[in-house]
């Protein structure tokens, strides 16, 4: 059974750092993509940061030098340490694996749950 399993989300001041989780399971991981994407309350999903198997990564301009992104093979896990969080960063996070490095919802084959972060002002 494919499971991808995010955790690390919580309640933060701005300015404040968390760190989130992705643990898959059921597949090759070492294959796979891995993308953080967002969702905000009335808002579109939006691609977040995403790593290839190669370990290439990519981020959206929004949190470029306050996000970073990294996989651990061994462990079957992505994190995503997030600094200098603002508001505007509260979402459900959700992270998905898929064949390609880029955005496209499409182009990702399997999804989680989903954890929410919360950053007040």
């Amino acid at each position: 059974e494919v499971q991808l399993v995010e955790s690390g989300g919580g309640l933060v001041q701005a300015g404040g750092s968390l760190r989130l989780s992705c643990a898959v399971s059921g597949f090759t991981f070492d294959d796979y993509t891995i993308g953080w994407f967002r969702q905000a309350p009335g808002k579109e999903l939006e691609g977040v940061s995403c790593i290839s198997s190669s370990d290439g990564s990519t981020y959206a301009d929004s949190v470029k030098g306050r996000f970073t992104i990294s996989r651990d093979n061994a462990k079957n896990t992505v994190y995503l340490q997030m600094n200098s969080l603002k508001p505007e960063d509260t979402a459900v996070y959700y992270c998905a694996a898929g064949d390609y490095s880029d955005y496209e919802l499409d182009d990702y084959d399997y999804w989680g749950q989903g954890t929410q972060v919360t950053v007040s002002s």
